[in-house]
C-alpha cells in the first residue's frame, strides 16, 4: 500500500513539473485534475492525469 501512495506521490511530482508541455497535450485538464491558485501562483495536482497515464503504462507493460 504505502508503494502505490509512494510512486502516485512521484508521478504527481513529475507531473506538475511538466504541466506546461502536457497542457499542450491534453493532459492536466481532465475532470479530477485540480489547480489550486494561491498568492498570484498556480499549483496543479494532475490526479486523474496521473491515474490514467499510469493505467496507459501499465496496460503497455503488460502488453510487450
Amino acid at each position: 500500500m504505502i508503494r502505490w501512495f509512494i510512486t502516485t506521490f512521484i508521478a504527481v511530482a513529475i507531473l506538475s513539473g511538466a504541466q506546461p508541455w502536457l497542457r499542450k497535450l491534453g493532459i492536466g485538464r481532465l475532470p479530477g485534475d485540480v489547480t489550486l491558485r494561491l498568492f498570484g501562483r498556480e499549483y496543479p495536482l494532475p490526479f486523474m492525469s496521473t491515474l490514467v497515464l499510469s493505467m496507459v503504462l501499465s496496460f503497455l507493460v503488460r502488453v510487450l
